[in-house]
């Protein structure tokens, strides 16, 4: 097997038919590495709130602002990674400086915790002697935080890439693994989750802090060594410079070229010219955003190197380039939806948590109470549940029937996961209004409440929606993540997984904001509103209402989306074009999501 493509130079086509791809060889190595990063950074990151205040003595506020930045900057952070892994160091050694740095910051937080010095002193039983971190203490716990943004930017965008290159894209086999390895990435991903919210959270709020957080890093340890492991088994694509070099080039020459016209036969007449180096597939013509196609017209003024090559690639791109740049433009509307769509999954962790902590959450008839965010669970168990079923039963199932490889389209699971998670917020002010209802009229005898009443509803009438909410994520995000790879160019594929983690952090700064808006807009005299702290007071499910409506106009967003959208490679002159196959396909698939 070959260890690696070190290079793409002119003597290297022949050797692109040589590589042995390590396909399921080589999963274990990878979603090893990725299952053992969550497992210690979401293991310690849902917890860290609680470590902040109670051991670094932190206010709320102060520890919510740097949680919240440390947060958007790890998500925001990926687009760094993926231009520094696709420009100059290529997806495996970006994985691997970032599994160290990940790996280093866990071992700095956890002798914050182990170290006395490196903390504050306890508080007093009154907390009237609560001493705030020094200036020292308090840059030693960001240097940690530093070195987990520097992995998370690294492994996030990369890791799910650069297990995807294992598979040979040009056979049937190849192809489908790249399908299954989608779906049993995300289900480690969740599973541990799973574990990370129950183990190692109780054994650090409940046992001792230096050894809860020794355990991720001990965990990040193992991700670091699986990944070195498979080192041999890797197939490692170079990078081929800054792919948004090509993407401005496209633009500035389209631009000094606007006032020309196409030529009557564009396909044959435009500039062609695919650098043997390049690792991206060729890309037909097409009409579609015909404006940029002019960055391709030659001109007397354009000149051509002696290897076919643009002289000044300022003035004169080829058609493969001005395609990609498509690629990427047309991945924008559906980007856009996507971020309209989390706002559902947002929610899930707040509010539901908040729901079952106004419900009877006691274990029957006994004394025990299940806590409130370990319902969670249950979005996490149904998604995980329905993966391995989805992808072993029904995908060969629908194989059958659709005659496609994927079961059904990736665009059409995306819109089965949105019309889903309309459903989850309709179940879930359903519910909100029972339980507030019972609240008001038969409230939990004997339960101690901080804030109004504990409605006599059990919590478990909350797992419908937390359910609804998995198999939504289950359909929803794991075909977005699999639409961003696979729908950019090839030198630009962490790019795509740098996407799907801007959904997420632009979809939590969208949803914060229509929270304040909310609180603003329906306040009262009486200085209540939709979301008062006091559930039994607010209206939560006039704003599950409100997402839902939300929701179904991204929906019809969505469809119109993907009625316009033409797969990366789809051939035909239009968008319209009755001769394009593949774009009818989309249509037919459109409609009967419908």
């Amino acid at each position: 097997m070959e260890n690696s493509i070190s290079s793409m130079d002119d003597t290297n086509s022949e050797k692109k038919d040589e590589i042995k791809y390590g396909g399921v060889k080589a999963m274990p190595f990878i979603i090893g590495n990725e299952a053992f990063e969550r497992l210690g950074t979401i293991g310690t990151l849902s917890n860290l709130l609680v470590y902040l205040t109670t051991v670094f003595n932190m206010s709320s506020i102060s520890a919510n602002n740097l949680l919240n930045v440390f947060d958007g900057t790890s998500n925001l952070g990926t687009l760094v990674g993926a231009f520094f892994s696709d420009t100059y160091f290529g997806r495996y050694k970006t994985v691997g400086f970032a599994s160290v740095a990940s790996v280093l910051g866990m071992i700095v937080l956890t002798l914050t915790a182990a170290i006395p010095e490196l903390h504050p002193p306890p508080c007093g039983s009154d907390n009237s002697k609560c001493i705030s971190p020094t200036a020292g203490q308090y840059t030693f716990l960001i240097i940690g935080f530093g070195l987990l943004v520097i992995g998370a930017s690294g492994i996030r965008p990369c890791n799910l890439a650069f297990g995807a290159d294992q598979f040979n894209p040009n056979t049937e086999s190849g192809r489908r693994g790249t399908n299954s390895f989608f779906n049993w990435y995300y289900f480690t991903y969740t599973f541990a989750v799973m574990v990370s919210l129950t183990i190692i959270v109780y054994v650090q709020s409940n046992l001792s802090w230096a050894i809860g957080l020794a355990i991720p890093a001990f965990l990040m340890f193992l991700s670091c060594t699986s990944f070195f492991v498979g080192t041999k088994m890797y197939v490692m694509i170079p990078p081929q410079g800054s792919p948004l070099t090509n993407v401005v080039q496209v633009m500035v020459s389209a631009i000094k070229k606007r006032k020309l016209a196409l030529p009557d036969q564009p396909g044959e007449s435009l500039f062609d010219y695919i650098s043997p180096n390049s690792i991206n597939s060729k890309l037909p013509y097409t009409n579609q955003f015909g404006c940029l196609n002019k960055a391709a017209i030659i001109t007397p003024d354009d000149r051509v190197n002696a290897d076919g090559s643009a002289y000044n690639p300022w003035t004169l791109c080829s058609i493969q380039q001005v395609e990609e740049v498509k690629c990427v433009i047309r991945v924008v509307p559906i980007w856009i939806a996507g971020i309209i769509y989390f706002i559902v999954l947002v929610q899930m962790p707040t509010y539901a948590v908040f729901q079952a902590m106004q419900a009877d959450r006691r274990l029957g008839k006994t004394s025990f109470k299940i806590p409130a965010a370990t319902y969670i669970v249950f979005q996490m168990l149904s998604l995980t549940i329905w993966i391995p079923i989805y992808d072993r039963i029904i995908v060969p199932y629908l194989r059958k029937i659709t005659k496609k490889e994927d079961g059904i389209t990736i665009l059409q699971k995306i819109g089965i996961g949105m019309v889903i998670g309309v459903v989850a917020m309709v179940v879930s002010a359903l519910v909100e209004n029972w339980r507030r209802r019972v609240a008001l009229t038969k409230p939990t005898i004997g339960v101690a409440a901080q804030k109004g009443n504990i409605s006599s509803l059990n919590a478990c009438w909350l797992i419908p929606q937390l359910a609804l909410a998995g198999l939504s994520e289950a359909f929803a995000v794991i075909a977005l993540v699999e639409f961003f790879y696979k729908q950019f160019p090839e030198n630009m594929r962490s790019f795509g997984g740098s996407f799907f983690y801007c959904v997420n952090a632009i979809s939590s700064y969208l949803s914060s904001f229509m929270i304040s808006i909310v609180h603003r807009v329906t306040r009262n005299a009486s200085g209540g509103d939709w979301l008062d702290e006091d559930l039994n007071k607010a209206k939560l499910d006039y704003f599950y209402y409100l997402i839902a409506a939300l929701e179904i106009l991204n929906v019809g967003y969505f469809l119109i989306c993907a009625k316009w959208y033409k797969y990366k490679g789809t051939q035909g002159k239009s968008n319209n074009d009755d001769d394009d196959v593949a774009m009818e396909e989309m249509n037919s698939n459109t409609r009967q999501l419908v």
